[in-house]
């Protein structure tokens, strides 16, 4: 077995304020700061280098503007819309991730949609449950997998068995078997093995066995970018930046402060926490009686869609309204797929589809709310002009 190397000379955790805007109690980002660093990319330049293969994702970041008063208020709508039941997907959630580690669960989100999660699940465990969980967020890339780096932090101060990580939700499941893969590495390379179930809000995509619900509905905190999520970007492995015994990196987006609802998000949410307690329980019950067994059904879904579109590449197809919404925020969207049935949940989808120009496509039978589909072959490397910091939280 591989010895750890002593904690000293490894990387320490950065928390907040000096690095996001969560408290510190709240969470603790296994992460290198890359403030002053310029990765940012016009979408155009980024979706090209991605689809030729001359770059990962991972590689720069989008660029961040701040949401229209219009999508502000469409965001607002649907955390007043769906709030409770937020609420009570968190407590399912953990109340299954507590029982899975005998209630005493190190909870590790997968940065940057879980990093909310996690704190809400960890607030549910401390202000209804009374147990105090440690969090921390660590980056997951595709293609490279979970930082190395942040698992030796993990294994030197944690029992890796009481490990579990943390994320929003599935859409194919693409994560999950990330997750798995780099998992089965690790132990591999250093002799320790952490346990590979992991832990969603929600699982349309039947990929794990620990989730809140299966339900394709929206998740407010997948509306927006890092304003709603610390005002951290999104995780950076740059092997310029990024040393082998350095935290993958993120930046800090300290000048949107003034339009920060992380904190209000957390609080909205938990504010329902007192009133849900028969709801949760009746939920953990259906959840423990029922079989959990992953069917992979949103995988098997993308395959026939990518088959049926001429599309031919599952990476391009994003299932699910979190997905379809980080499409339309981050990436060269192509078109939309819809049920016509989940309007109504998905307003914030065709407020971004409408502004960008992207076709939406009535789909009666689709498993899913909303399925986004990424352009393929790339698009001209030639930057386009960049909309206005008010033009929409693209």
């Amino acid at each position: 077995m591989t010895i750890l190397p002593p904690a000293a000379v490894l990387p320490t955790p950065l928390s907040g304020p000096a690095f996001g805007s969560y408290a510190a109690d709240d969470v603790r980002w296994l992460l290198k700061d890359l403030e002053g660093v310029a990765l940012e990319a016009p979408a155009e330049e980024r979706e090209y280098l991605i689809q030729t293969g001359e770059a990962n994702y991972a590689e720069s970041l989008p660029i961040e503007y701040l949401p229209s008063p219009e999508y502000e208020a469409l965001y607002r709508e649907a955390l007043d819309r769906s709030g409770r039941r937020l609420a009570e997907a968190v407590g399912v959630v953990t109340d299954l991730a507590l029982a899975a580690r005998d209630n005493r669960p190190v909870f590790v989100s997968l940065a940057r949609a879980g990093t909310p999660i996690g704190i809400l699940m960890r607030r549910w465990a401390l202000q209804e449950r009374g147990i105090d969980v440690p969090h921390y967020t660590m980056s997951i890339v595709r293609g490279v997998g979970l930082d190395q780096t942040a698992l030796r932090y993990l294994a030197a101060h944690h029992d890796p068995a009481q490990i579990i990580f943390v994320d929003g939700w599935t859409g194919k499941g693409a994560i999950a078997r990330e997750l798995s893969a780099a998992i089965a590495l690790f132990g591999e390379t250093d002799g320790i093995f952490f346990p590979n179930d992991l832990a969603v809000l929600a699982d349309p995509g039947h990929c794990v066995t620990i989730h809140g619900t299966r339900e394709d509905y929206l998740i407010p905190s997948a509306c927006l970018n890092s304003t709603v999520s610390g005002l951290v970007s999104r995780t950076v492995f740059n092997t310029e930046l990024i040393g082998p015994d350095d935290f993958h990196g993120a930046k800090f987006y300290a000048d949107l402060a003034p339009n920060d609802v992380s904190g209000a998000f957390l609080d909205t949410v938990c504010g329902y926490f007192p009133d849900i307690h028969d709801d949760v329980s009746a939920g953990v019950a259906v959840a423990n009686a029922e079989d959990r067994t992953p069917s992979w059904i949103g995988w098997q879904a993308v395959e026939r869609i990518s088959a049926e579109q001429g599309i031919n590449n599952v990476n391009l197809v994003k299932p699910g309204v979190g997905e379809t919404t980080r499409v339309l925020l981050r990436r060269i969207p192509w078109k939309v797929l819809v049920r016509a049935d989940a309007v109504a949940d998905i307003a914030h989808v065709l407020l971004l589809a409408e502004q960008r120009g992207v076709a939406i496509e009535a789909v009666p039978d689709l498993p899913y709310s909303c399925v986004g589909l990424i352009r393929p072959g790339g698009s001209s490397p030639a930057p386009a002009p960049a909309p206005t910091p008010t033009e929409g939280a693209l």
